[in-house]
This record gives structure tokens, sequence and C-alpha cells, in this order.
């Protein structure tokens, strides 16, 4: 199987967590672009979607899933039970890197939203301890060098994303170089950082389920 396979195996497996006739969380990414295909096949089964990003909301609606806006959902009380999404990396206790596509702030928000976050990846994600992958910080501009010199302080290198602005009309900073032993602690000192709007760790609120496609079959790990 190659990784196209993969992703797609373990897009499918998680049709099989979600709740009919409630809304679905959705995230951002080539995993999830495959979910979202998926859902496709049966889209009346469910009431609608929230999505992470602009790219996965476009996604949704050629689908023909209807997407709702997260104020409206919560505002309503429409029930939220399942949100789904990939990870760049995650580590043994479910704790995840995320933001390679740039959407982590959505991601969090969303994900924070849903009771359970079940998480899509292939074998290759996971890894014994975060920070392999660069740590992605999306910055409000005018704090962007500020945030840098944080990041270097922790012995982190970052480089600006370059050519890249978030739907939030802010910047990402990339931060290699860290070796991430309490992703729970990096987190919440990242987060108290002036003019860091959201880090891509998702250590506070680690994933509930994690689907992981492999050549043998996808593993459940709850």
């Amino acid at each position: 199987m190659n990784q196209d396979d993969l992703k797609r195996a373990a897009a499918r497996a998680a049709l099989a967590e979600l709740v009919p006739g409630t809304l679905v969380g959705v995230g951002t990414g080539s995993t999830v672009n495959f979910f979202i295909d998926a859902l496709g096949e049966t889209p009346e089964r469910y009431a609608g979607a929230v999505s992470s990003s602009e790219r996965s909301t476009e996604r949704l609606r050629a689908a023909g899933i209807t997407v709702f806006d997260l104020n409206h959902a919560v505002q309503g009380g429409l029930p939220r039970p399942v949100y789904v999404d990939g990870a760049d990396e995650i580590d043994p206790g479910r704790h995840m890197i995320k933001g390679g596509g740039g959407a982590l702030t959505r991601e969090k928000i969303v994900a924070s939203a849903f009771e359970r976050f079940v998480c899509i990846v292939d074998a290759s994600k996971q890894v014994a301890t975060l920070g392999a992958f660069a740590l992605p910080i999306e910055v409000i501009p005018m704090a962007r060098e500020l945030v840098a010199s944080r990041a270097r302080a922790l012995g982190g290198e970052p480089v600006l994303r370059a050519g890249f602005i978030t739907d939030n009309g802010n910047q990402i900073l990339d931060v290699r170089g860290l070796r991430i032993a309490d992703p729970v602690a990096l987190e919440t000192q990242i987060d108290h950082w002036p003019g860091v709007v959201s880090v891509g760790l998702f250590a506070l609120q680690p994933a509930a389920v994690v689907l992981v496609a492999t050549a043998l079959g996808v593993q459940r790990l709850a």
C-alpha cells in the first residue's frame, strides 16, 4: 500500500466513529481530504459539518455537505460529538503537532467545540517524542520577531513560513530543532507569549481516539 492508500484507509475507518444525524467536525489536510470524500458518499447521514479552514469548507460543499458556522452551531445547541482531523506527529500519549497546513488555530477552536477528537494518521506520523516535525506558531505579524526570539531561547530555530498567510490574516513561524519532552508544559508556555495566536501543540486536549493505518490494517488506539 502506498501512503495515499494508508491515508484513505484511516479516513474511511473514521466513519465508524461518527454519530448519524449530528454535526461532524472536520479538520484540514491531505488525510482529511479523503475523509471528506468518504463523507460525501452519504451526506444525508449527517446534519452537516463544521469546518476548520476555507479549503475544507470548499471541499465539503463540493461534496454536497452543508457547512455550519461554529457560532451558529454552539448558539443553537446542535449536537457536536466527533471532530476528525489528521496530525503531523503524534506521540504515545496522543499528544500531537499540527499545523503543517496552516490551519492550527481554527483546528484547535473547532476541536475544542466537539466532545471527542478522532485523529486519523498513517503509521509514519507516530513518534516516541514530538519535535522532528517543525512546530508551527501562528503569530500576529507585529509580534513575529518577539516570538521568534523567545523560540530561540528555548533552543529552537524559527523560520517564517514564506508567502503564507493564515485564514485569520496572520503569519506562521515554523520552529525546528525542539525535542518536546513535556508537550503540555510547552503548549501552556508558548500560548502565554504576547502575540501568539495559537501553537500547533495539541497536548492540553489530546486525541481521544487515534486511527493508525498500517500495511496490516487500521489500528484503533484509545
